[in-house]
């Protein structure tokens, strides 16, 4: 940048108040210019604007639903006007107004007819601030309220809300100032609904990683429990009687006997584990999922064509329900072969509780 373009746009530091007219597009014309017309005189009757204006550091600039006031003094100055300008609403009960104050740089532009204007960040800031706002709210942005907590009879009435994303995605700090009278203390209504939208991500990221434990431990489980009755019971030494692999397991889907249908992927989880898990047996020979999704429901089936179909003469299936905070797991090991069962148990416990259950099957076991 030149020193001459330098010199016509000199940067400064300003302290924008933004006053936005809360359902002004809604109004007839006639209403409009009588409601812009109340404001004007609300502005006019503040002392901060008088005294600002007589110093000769203050610039008003019009909106069309609103008025940007820039102070160039105190950076107290546009939070009193504020202030003083929500007590005049009090005997101005149609004048719902909103408001937003920010301090930034302003440079000085000339428009279209040579008239002196301003801009930049410290304008678009405050308003952005503003709009995060409703009917009644005097909001900050962090910068200015760190300004203000200096002087301490300001602090009493900062009321922190936190980061929240405005237009293009830009994050702005927020506080809200209010008194017993003035001002309003309800969290805006943008900032509630993102913290409503946070707390829902979180709970499912919790129940995520909860969902992610109890597949892990109950799955576990089953294969401790089928792995040892395997070894022990020497399934895996047992003479091969037919061409039905005595080494050789499959893994039915699990059915989901939940209320809630869509728990059917909680079942899935349970099976694929359980596949993962015998997958490790060295000499245990694992049918693999595709081959067995086919007997879903496998009613239709007994589980001697299955297990002759998969060429394998043991099959693993179960069952899986949730009914609130509990879950219950039902594993069944059946002899293909002789259509009899060579090992079940039953697992009931709550979510919380569920991770405690490898400890105990391994203490049963011994």
């Amino acid at each position: 940048m030149s020193a001459e373009t330098g010199r016509h746009r000199r940067l400064e530091i300003a302290h924008v108040l933004f006053v936005d007219i809360v359902g002004y597009s809604k109004l007839l014309l006639n209403e409009q210019s009588e409601i812009l017309d109340e404001l004007n005189e609300v502005i006019r009757s503040a002392e901060q604007v008088r005294l600002a204006q007589d110093a000769g550091a203050l610039l008003r600039l019009p909106t069309g639903d609103g008025v940007a006031l820039i102070f160039r003094g105190s950076p107290e100055a546009p939070a009193q006007c504020a202030l003083e300008v929500a007590r005049a609403l009090k005997s101005h009960p149609k004048l719902q107004l909103r408001m937003g104050i920010h301090s930034g740089p302003v440079n000085e532009v000339t428009s279209a007819d040579d008239r002196a204007n301003i801009a930049g960040a410290g304008i678009n800031i405050a308003q952005r601030v503003m709009d995060c706002g409703d009917a009644g709210h005097i909001l900050l942005s962090k910068r200015v309220a760190q300004d203000l907590e200096s002087h301490e009879g300001w602090r009493p009435y900062l009321h922190d809300l936190g980061e929240v994303t405005v237009k293009h995605g830009v994050s702005i700090h927020i506080v809200n100032l209010y008194t017993d009278d003035l001002g309003e203390a309800q969290v805006p209504a943008k900032i509630q609904r993102e913290r409503d939208a946070e707390a829902i991500l979180a709970r499912r990221a919790r129940r995520k990683r909860r969902n992610a434990l109890i597949f892990g431990s109950l799955t576990a489980l089953v294969a401790i429990g089928l792995g040892f009755f395997l070894l022990r019971d020497r399934l895996l030494r047992r003479p091969i009687e037919t061409q039905m692999d005595a080494k050789g397991i499959a893994v039915l889907p699990f059915e989901n006997f939940s209320d809630d249908k869509e728990n059917a992927f909680f079942a899935d989880g349970i099976q694929d584990d359980i596949l993962t898990s015998l997958a490790k047996i060295k000499d245990l020979r694992v049918i693999s999922r595709t081959s067995v999704m086919g007997y879903r429901g496998a009613a239709v089936h007994s589980l001697r064509e299955i297990g002759k179909a998969l060429g394998i003469a043991n099959i693993l299936e179960g069952s899986v329900r949730r009914e609130g905070n509990r879950v219950v797991v039902t594993v069944q090991l059946i002899d293909a072969l002789k259509d009899r069962h060579l090992w079940a148990n039953r697992y009931d416990r709550t979510l919380a509780d569920s991770l405690g259950l490898q400890g105990e099957l391994a203490a049963e076991i011994a």
